[in-house]
């Protein structure tokens, strides 16, 4: 045991220790930092962060109307009703019953005029929002935008008081895994409530039970829990670095696994729903796969990484950079690019308009191009009708697929053709089973490429109709009777 006398001289050479450590090459990056020389230096605290953060996080209380059916009872049945019906005084109880479904979550305001970050599936259907801030001010909201692709919604408080609390959006980039960073939010409705932890991994992708194809999260290990969601992740610096959104969970409680979505992919939601009203994603009109070790070894690069193009839209961006099918990319604005989410991600998170250099290799060499970022074409014209006349696709709304479509409806945009929009219930083309996004590929061995293709089709009388669908990637015909 370590005597009384001892016990100063061995602390000395702990500190010596740490001084050489810190002079060394090898700890160049903290020769800055200092031995405490104080007790308050030694003590570490979060307050200070959160006394900054903490007022800008919200709670969000959501209400929605939601009808239920009552299961059918034997005072049901017409006999019934016939001796015991209302007419006689007995009530049994409307089939229906409509009751108020509420939730709750949270929120970061990230601009003075009220303006409200929080995740889609918080208010998604909601009638009724309700905005407590930090010092407990109630306040309604409205939805100004929301994109369920990143889980976002963007609301705005109505009648805000001047003076608001904002949290200001980190770069989401220069955040490094083992960051220290704060969760703040509302879980379990028990009030806002702090947690701590580090950035446990960065560009996650796969996220299950997730459908999105924008998935990019930083992961934590600070504890996230229901109610969480929507609330802030805070760098030591008191800005926002991502918006919380999952977990991962056999519980339903916190498992040291939870997701937030990047600032820079909130910034860019912001800002194109406040500047436009409704959000358009930069698209770039490339697709591709992720390369494997054994694409990587075939054309000589050193390991898997990057996406390989598969196809490019004629007139597109990608296009006109040179961008070529066999191409592969590995980096967008010198970022890293391991797979086509990240890549989407990139082109998601880069304003429209904006020149950005790509990292690519072709035929054994790195190449450099230059991709100007521009919104989805709208092109064909959609063209939007509902079919009229006697034939089997009477009733079909149908358009001409386009880029700017397929963005909106959050299916490929690549795909080409007339799509099934929506069926008039009970009309022809709803009794024959045509459903929405079904394509129209032929009609009596026409081919169609255009809604007035169809038009013209069926403008032409006809014994009988041989119509070809494309239905989840499988082409189905079917031969009707005129």
């Amino acid at each position: 045991m370590m005597s009384t006398l001892a016990r100063p001289f061995a602390l000395l050479g702990v500190l010596l220790l740490m001084q050489v450590q810190a002079l060394s090459p090898a700890n160049a990056q903290i020769a800055d930092r200092e031995v405490p020389q104080s007790r308050e230096q030694a003590t570490l605290s979060y307050a200070p962060v959160v006394e900054q953060a903490a007022p800008a996080v919200v709670n969000i209380f959501t209400a929605k109307k939601v009808v239920q059916r009552r299961r059918p009872t034997l005072f049901d049945d017409p006999f019934f009703q016939r001796f015991f019906g209302p007419e006689l005084g007995f009530q049994f109880g409307p089939r229906q019953k409509e009751r108020v479904q509420n939730s709750l979550g949270s929120g970061v305001i990230v601009r003075g005029d009220g303006l409200i970050v929080t995740n889609n599936h918080v208010i998604e259907g909601a009638d009724e929002i309700k905005v407590v801030l930090h010092d407990r001010r109630e306040f309604s909201a409205k939805i100004i935008g929301t994109d369920e692709r990143t889980d976002l919604a963007v609301l705005r408080l109505e009648g805000p008081p001047g003076n608001l609390p904002v949290l200001d959006l980190a770069d989401s980039d220069s955040v490094k895994v083992g960051d220290m960073v704060l969760a703040i939010g509302n879980p379990f409705g028990v009030g806002q409530t702090v947690t701590s932890g580090i950035v446990s991994a960065l560009a996650r992708t796969q996220l299950a039970g997730n459908g999105s194809d924008l998935n990019f999260f930083i992961q934590t290990d600070a504890a996230i829990n229901p109610g969480n969601s929507g609330g802030a992740l805070v760098g030591l610096d008191g800005r926002l670095v991502g918006i919380n959104t999952a977990i991962f969970s056999k519980s339903g409680g916190s498992m040291g696994i939870g997701f937030a979505i990047p600032s820079n992919m909130v910034r860019a939601v912001v800002n194109g729903v406040v500047k436009g009203g409704r959000l358009v994603r930069p698209w770039i009109g490339a697709a591709g796969r992720p390369v494997t070790a054994d694409i990587a070894n075939s054309l000589g690069l050193d390991r898997p990484g990057g996406v390989i193009i598969e196809d490019v839209y004629p007139g597109s961006a990608a296009e006109r950079a040179g961008l070529k099918r066999g191409d592969i990319v590995l980096a967008v604005n010198g970022h890293e690019v391991r797979d086509a989410t990240a890549l989407k991600f990139r082109i998601a998170t880069t304003p429209l308009g904006e020149v950005v250099p790509l990292r690519i290799w072709r035929q054994g060499r790195m190449q450099a191009l230059k991709l100007e970022i521009e919104a989805p074409p709208e092109f064909p014209a959609r063209n939007q009708q509902e079919l009229a006349g006697r034939h089997p696709l009477t009733g079909a709304v149908v358009v001409n697929m386009s880029p700017a479509l397929g963005d909106e409806l959050g299916i490929d945009p690549f795909k080409r053709g007339v799509m099934v929009l929506q069926i008039r219930r009970g009309a022809p083309a709803d009794k024959i089973g045509l459903r929405p996004g079904d394509f129209i590929r032929r009609v009596n061995g026409s081919e169609i490429g255009l809604v007035q293709d169809l038009v013209t089709v069926f403008s032409r009388p006809a014994s009988a109709w041989d119509i070809a669908i494309e239905r989840q990637g499988r082409e189905l015909s079917e031969r009707f009777e005129g």
